[in-house]
Parts: C-alpha cells; sequence; structure tokens
C-alpha cells in the first residue's frame, strides 16, 4: 500500500462509512488456496463476490438496461460492423491481450484506457451510443478494462487462461456468428447466439474457438460486478491505477 492509495482509501472511508471498503483491504491479504480450483490463475479475488462463472443475462437489475439495449440494436450493429470490416479493415488491430498477442484475433476498440475511443464513432455508431448512453454515462463500464468488438478469423482459437480478477463481469453481445463456434467458461461450453448477450465471470478458466469458415464477432464490454459497491469500486479504480502506474503498465 503505497502513501497515495492509503490516502484515497481513507477519503473513502471518510465518506462512506469506515467498513465501506473491507472486502478491498482484505482482498490484499487473501490466500490464493481459498480460491475455486479455476480462479487460482487470477490475479486478484475480491472476497464476498459469488463463486458463479455463468450469469443470467437478465438476471442482474442493474445490468439488465444495458443487455437489452445491445440486443435491441443489434440488427443495426451488425451492418455498421460489417461495412466497417469491409471497408476500413485497418482500423482493426491484432488483439493484444496481457497474456499473447494473435493476429488471428482482431479488435476494434470502442473504450480504452478509461475513456471512449472516439475515432470509432463514426464506424460504429449505434454500438458507441448504446455503450456510451447504458454503460459509460452510468458509470458501469469498469474503466480500468475496455470494450471492443471482438473478431475471431477462422481456425483461431483463444487458450485456457484466467483473466485478472473476479470483480468486474464480461458481456458479450454475439454480433455475427458461424457454425463451429464457442466458448466455454470453467468446463462448461456455450454457442453465442445471434442477437443475445452472454455474461460471465473470466476470474474463472475460460477458453473460446472460431472452427468455422468466416469470422466471429462479439461485441465486449467489461462491466463492473454487480455485487460490488459504489466505493469498492473507486477504491478498486484507485488501488489498480497507481498498481500499473508503478509496474510501468499506465
Amino acid at each position: 500500500m503505497t502513501p497515495e492509495i492509503e490516502a484515497a482509501f481513507a477519503a473513502i472511508r471518510d465518506e462512506y462509512g469506515p467498513g465501506s471498503i473491507d472486502r478491498v483491504t482484505r482482498m490484499l491479504d487473501a490466500d490464493p488456496r481459498d480460491r475455486a480450483p479455476l480462479q487460482k490463475q487470477a490475479k486478484w479475488i475480491m472476497p464476498g463476490i459469488s463463486q458463479k462463472p455463468w450469469h443470467d443475462r437478465y438476471e442482474h437489475p442493474e445490468i439488465a438496461p444495458v443487455v437489452r439495449a445491445f440486443e435491441a440494436g443489434h440488427a443495426a450493429i451488425r451492418e455498421e460492423l460489417a461495412e466497417a470490416w469491409a471497408e476500413r479493415r485497418g482500423r482493426f488491430s491484432d488483439y493484444e491481450h496481457y497474456l499473447v498477442r494473435q493476429e488471428d484475433w482482431q479488435a476494434l476498440y470502442l473504450y480504452r484506457a478509461g475513456k471512449p475511443v472516439l475515432e470509432s464513432e463514426p464506424l460504429v455508431p449505434t454500438a458507441f451510443r448504446i455503450l456510451q448512453e447504458t454503460a459509460v454515462d452510468t458509470e458501469l463500464i469498469c474503466p480500468l478494462l475496455e470494450s471492443h468488438f471482438s473478431t475471431l478469423l477462422p481456425g483461431a482459437a483463444i487458450a485456457p487462461h484466467c483473466d485478472l480478477w473476479n470483480f468486474s463481469i464480461n458481456l458479450h453481445l454475439a454480433v455475427d456468428i458461424p457454425e463451429g463456434c464457442g466458448i466455454s467458461v470453467a468446463g462448461e461450453a456455450r454457442r453465442w447466439t445471434e442477437g443475445e448477450c452472454l455474461l460471465f465471470d473470466y476470474s474463472f478458466e475460460h477458453e473460446a474457438w472460431n472452427h468455422g469458415t468466416r469470422p466471429r464477432t462479439c461485441l465486449l464490454v467489461d462491466l463492473w460486478h454487480p455485487e460490488t459497491t459504489v466505493p469498492e469500486r473507486k477504491a478498486l479504480t484507485t488501488l489498480v491505477t497507481e498498481v500499473r502506474r508503478l509496474t510501468g503498465e499506465a
């Protein structure tokens, strides 16, 4: 804990109460042996969050409006994405996952480094507007992470891995899904259904694949886990931002 983190945490406690961020501080001292087996490789697991890999897309009142808005906009989102892929392919980039860079995994970012990627708005205006109105303006998006169109080329696979932590939740809008594609989280495989969202906790080991003959595209949005509180979100943002600064990841 640096002096900067200590000062920020003290200010949060003053505003929200002395026990408001206890789970965050307990997370820093937690024993990885207490985790679910398929979460052991994640960097941080905050205690008190349900160890639940998959979530029903409408079960969380906070997140359901985001899900419904993206599903309602699917047709326009798919059309705009197809045009961008055909005419502005240079705006897509190899996805730089913290584990690996993959040429067969392409990304078009809508939100990154804590702010919208304004250059993407003219390419995919419907997705950009829905993201801004339902997730950015409402502060449901996790500013430590991102939102992007994720395109797996035919034959591509994402190896099994755990992502960084359990205090955010991943939303996938199935934009364009050929046959032969799937995703597995904590050993349970599912298939995307075009126009619908999947929600999962990606601190659990997961993988994805495209065994089809054309690209598979989902729109990914990293949201705060609905079981986190406002003071916890403030504390976690301060903590991770400072750790990244100290380690040169910022």
